[in-house]
Parts: C-alpha cells; sequence; structure tokens
C-alpha cells in the first residue's frame, strides 16, 4: 500500500469514521432494547391504573345511583310515597312491602267489581230514539183514508196516528235596507240656519267601518271555516249557488277586521284563564306559508284551559314552540298545570308556587305502541293503567263530589300506582332502552312524579283530554284551508279559535252568541266602567238566561 503524500492522514481518517458509525450503530440498537424495555413497564402500570379507574368508576356508579334515589325522592318526589297524604317516607329500594302487595291486590279486586258491575248495567239499557226537540216549528200535514171520502158522515173519528219527520230548508240570504230618515224645521226660512235632523246608524247594523257585511253574515263566515271547518273560497262558491258574488280578497278582510273586532275580548280571556288554579296546556302544528322559501312551514299553536271555568285560549307566537315562548305565556300563572312530557315543561318543577301534573293518556299511548314489541309487558302496564282509568268511571257513575273523588283515589288508585312504579323501575333493567317497550317504560318512569300528583285533588284530571280535545277542531280545520297565508293571519285564527273554542266548552251557540257580540262589541268602546268579560260565552249564557227568568216571572204575575 502506497502512502498518500497529498493527505498522509487519510487512511486514519477513514478509520476513524468506520468507527464512528459502528459506534452510533451500537448506541441505536442499545438505544432500542432500552426503549422496549420502558414499553413493558408502562404498559403494565397502565394496566394496574385502568382497573383502580374501572373499580373507582364502579363505586362512583353506585353512590350516585343511592344519592339520586334519595335525593329525587326527596326534594321531587322522584319516587311517590306510600303515605298519599304526607308522602315523605323515603324509599330505599325497589321491592314491594307485603303491606304494600296486599292493598294494591285489595284494591285492584275492588276495581274489578266496579267494573263487573258498570258492564252489568251497560247491558241491561236499551237505546231509546230521543224525541225531537220541542222548540223546533211545527207544519201540520193531513191525511185522510181513501175509504171515507164517499160517505165522511157514515164514519167516526178516532184518535188519529203522528208521524214526525225532520225536514231541512238551505239557508237564504236577504238585504237589510236601513232607511234613515231626515227633518228639518218647518218655520226656518233657509236651510243654512236650519239644522238638519237624521236617524242615527246603531252599530250593530254596520259591525265594520264602512262595509256592507252586517253581523249575521259574518258569524256565518267566521263559524263555517273555524267550526265546520269550511274553507273560505268553499264558502265563496256556495254563496254564488244562492245569487250572491263575494270578491276573495273582500272575504280576506272581513276576517281580519272581525279578528281586530274582537282582540280586546281575546286579551281580556287570556287574563281571566291564567288568573285562575289549575290550567291544562298543549300545543300544536299550524301550516303558514313562509314567504322566504316559498313553502308552508309547521308552526306551532299553544292552548291553554281553564277546566273549571270552561274557557281556553290559543296563542301563536310567530309559530314557535321554544322554551322562551313558554316563559313568557306562563309567566304570572301560579297553581296546577297539566301537560304532557314535553321538555320545555319541565322547568316548571322547580318554580314556586306552580304544580306541574302528567298525562296518563300519553303514557298509556306509548305501551299501546309497544304491544308488538313486548306484548306481555305492555298488556301489564295497560291493564294496570285500566285500573287507574276505572276508578275514575266509578266516581263519574256515581256523581261524586270533589273530596269524595279525591278520596276514593287515595284508598283504591293510589296502591296501584305505588306498586306500578316499582315495576317500571325494576322492569326498565331488563328492556333495551332504544326499543319501544323501553322508550315507553322510560317516559312513563321520569315524569311518574308528575302523573301521579292527580290525587291530591278531586278537581284535578286524570289526563290532559280535554285540552287535545279542544285541539281537535284546528286539527280538522288545517286538513281543509291547507295553511294560514302569514303570521298575522295565523294570530287572527287564534283569535277567532278561542272565542268559538270557548263556545263549545260552555255549550253556547255559535251563532247567537257571535251575532249579538259583534252587534255590542262597540258599546264597549269608549265606557270603561263595562267589562269586557261580560261578552264571554259561559257569562253571556248566565246573563241570558238569568233575564229569561226575570221575564218569565214578570209574565207570571200578568
Amino acid at each position: 500500500m502506497q502512502e498518500n503524500k497529498e493527505n498522509p492522514n487519510e487512511l486514519l481518517e477513514l478509520l476513524l469514521e468506520k468507527c464512528d458509525r459502528l459506534y452510533q450503530e451500537n448506541m441505536l440498537l442499545k438505544g432500542k432494547l432500552e426503549d422496549r424495555t420502558d414499553v413493558d413497564a408502562l404498559k403494565s402500570s397502565y394496566e394496574q391504573t385502568i382497573s383502580l379507574k374501572d373499580e373507582k368508576i364502579l363505586k362512583l356508579e353506585d353512590e350516585v345511583a343511592y344519592l339520586r334515589r334519595r335525593i329525587w325522592g326527596k326534594s321531587s318526589e322522584r319516587f311517590i310515597k306510600e303515605d298519599p297524604q304526607q308522602r315523605r317516607i323515603d324509599f330505599e329500594g325497589l321491592d314491594l312491602l307485603p303491606e304494600e302487595q296486599e292493598l294494591a291486590e285489595a284494591a285492584k279486586a275492588e276495581i274489578e267489581a266496579f267494573r263487573e258491575r258498570r258492564v252489568k248495567e251497560q247491558v241491561k239499557r236499551k237505546p231509546v230514539r230521543k224525541p225531537l226537540p220541542e222548540d223546533l216549528p211545527r207544519v201540520e200535514e193531513h191525511l185522510y183514508p181513501a175509504e171515507i171520502s164517499d160517505n165522511k158522515n157514515a164514519w167516526t173519528e178516532l184518535e188519529p196516528e203522528i208521524t214526525e219527520v225532520l225536514e231541512y230548508e238551505p239557508a237564504k240570504c236577504y238585504v237589510r235596507r236601513i232607511v234613515r230618515h231626515k227633518y228639518v224645521l218647518k218655520n226656518k226660512l233657509s236651510r243654512e240656519s236650519s239644522p238638519i235632523v237624521t236617524a242615527s246608524l246603531p252599530t250593530r247594523y254596520q259591525p265594520i267601518a264602512r262595509s256592507y257585511a252586517g253581523g249575521t253574515l259574518l258569524a256565518e263566515l267566521m263559524i263555517n271555516k273555524y267550526v265546520n271547518h269550511l274553507p273560505f273560497y268553499r264558502q265563496i262558491q256556495m254563496m254564488k249557488q244562492m245569487g250572491v258574488n263575494l270578491p276573495p280578497p273582500t272575504v280576506n278582510d272581513w276576517f281580519k277586521d272581525t279578528a281586530d273586532l274582537l282582540r280586546p275580548l281575546y286579551y281580556r280571556l287570556k287574563e281571566l284563564v291564567l288568573a285562575t288554579d289549575y290550567i291544562q296546556v298543549d300545543e300544536t302544528t299550524v301550516p303558514v306559508i313562509h314567504n322566504e322559501k316559498h313553502k308552508t312551514v309547521n308552526g306551532y299553536m299553544w292552548m291553554v284551559r281553564s277546566v273549571m271555568d270552561k274557557q281556553l285560549f290559543f296563542h301563536y307566537d310567530h309559530g314557535s314552540r321554544a322554551q322562551k315562548v313558554a316563559l313568557s305565556l306562563l309567566m304570572d300563572f301560579r297553581g296546577a298545570m297539566q301537560t304532557d312530557g314535553y321538555g320545555v315543561y319541565q322547568m316548571y318543577e322547580y318554580k314556586k308556587g306552580v304544580l306541574p301534573l302528567g298525562c296518563w293518556a300519553h303514557a298509556r299511548r306509548k305501551f299501546k305502541e309497544s304491544l308488538k314489541n313486548d306484548r306481555s309487558r305492555a298488556e301489564y302496564a295497560l291493564e294496570q293503567i285500566g285500573l287507574l282509568y276505572e276508578v275514575e268511571r266509578e266516581a263519574d257513575d256515581k256523581n261524586l263530589s270533589c273530596e269524595e273523588r279525591a278520596k276514593l283515589r287515595e284508598s283504591h288508585a293510589y296502591p296501584i300506582m305505588v306498586a306500578f312504579e316499582k315495576w317500571l323501575a325494576i322492569e326498565y333493567r331488563k328492556v333495551l332502552p332504544k326499543s319501544p317497550i323501553g322508550k315507553a317504560i322510560k317516559y312513563c318512569y321520569d315524569i311518574y312524579h308528575r302523573l301521579s300528583r292527580y290525587h291530591l285533588d278531586g278537581r284535578y284530571r286524570i289526563d290532559n283530554n280535554l285540552a287535545e280535545n279542544s285541539l281537535r277542531g284546528l286539527a280538522l280545520g288545517r286538513k281543509n284551508y291547507l295553511f294560514c297565508g302569514n303570521h298575522d293571519a295565523a294570530e287572527d285564527a287564534a283569535v277567532i279559535y278561542s272565542l268559538l273554542g270557548c263556545c263549545k266548552a260552555a255549550d253556547v251557540n255559535f251563532r247567537d252568541w257571535m251575532v249579538y257580540v259583534l252587534g255590542h262589541i262597540h258599546d264597549y268602546d269608549e265606557d270603561y266602567t263595562l267589562d269586557l268579560a261580560e261578552l264571554l260565552p259561559s257569562n253571556w249564557l248566565l246573563k241570558k238566561s238569568w233575564k229569561l227568568q226575570i221575564d218569565s216571572e214578570c209574565f207570571a204575575s200578568f
């Protein structure tokens, strides 16, 4: 090997470079070996830590479940108490006590006896045709046998046989021609110094200013749409058959003006309903045209009903179903509020002065929908809920007072509810949470404290069916007129639905009431000593019956 004279250290540099490369490879392999050892150690440490965490999580879950039963049972009555008067006994377990089981079985046996007795009474009853109303006008037609036409004097007439047949005549339109006479004094030399006297036009003849629509026509249009579910365009076609042509824009303007005319009465109705101490609340959809989207969207119409006063109103707030609408609508209400399981109403569980009540009809509906999924559990739940309704039928049949109804619920319905709630808690662990039966049990179990409170007062209903029945007219109407033109039209519809709904609840003749109100609503424009509540259907009916009684007494005195 020859030495490089230009770089004598070249061989030394090559050797050093090779040694350095070997050293780096050696350190890299050694580092990998050390890293592998550290991974195994860390894995063992992590597994031990995870095991300890899992044990702690299970322990905490048990503590949370225990505290949830204790806290919910005491503050918000998560489990209803065995004592229906106090409802303060803490509940620690889910198994029925022997005494509770005996009470539930005894109550069930007595309720079954109620049902058997009612079924036997229904079998004994026979349907009887009701006579035609006596106040309807009668038109008599006399028919004589053909045999007596030759020699009538030879026959003796006996008591005739009378057959009544109900007939119908279609409605008719007519024009009320109001002639207002003018006068001037004769002894005046000129008309400039002589005042002209003209008979004033009563507002009852012209409810809407500068309009030729009388109160009877406006009442007919409103009632046909919001009670008989006939859209305005269909009514216009019916009017054409009677020889009257009404322009559609004019009819729409009449609707807006009528709603504006009745709006002060509507606001007074809202005040009276929210001033009571027991209401039912529900909501439903109403299609509204969205001008920007050029299609209909679902708006929500809220309904509040005063159960004891037979009054209700609808509320529309730009179609919203949000929590803020319920907050503003029910801000000042104090008392019992019965609703379904919609989550917005849950906030009233913690509001002072408000007692939320549940609806057993909604709970029953959930179990009925789950029959195909789990028939045995669903049928058992429906049977228990049916026993609760059987208690209500017994109270209705005996026409019990509110106090007596509350005592009957306490002795018969309450033991059933105690046993049923514990069945719900046990069975929920055994079913799939997302299955229909799981959803039904969870729905009922989550609001059970609200469902069970109806026993506290005989006035409280077992369900929210009165409110749902009040929404039925709106549900039928939207299938016919399809939509509201805008938010303003939906608010106007809420006004008409509210007042006509009060007529239905108080069993008042729609037409008689609306014709009277449209003719006398202007009497309250300037006289602030009068209360608009006098025009509400229930008050109007009392005033009318009182006036008829006074007139009959005066007639009898003569």
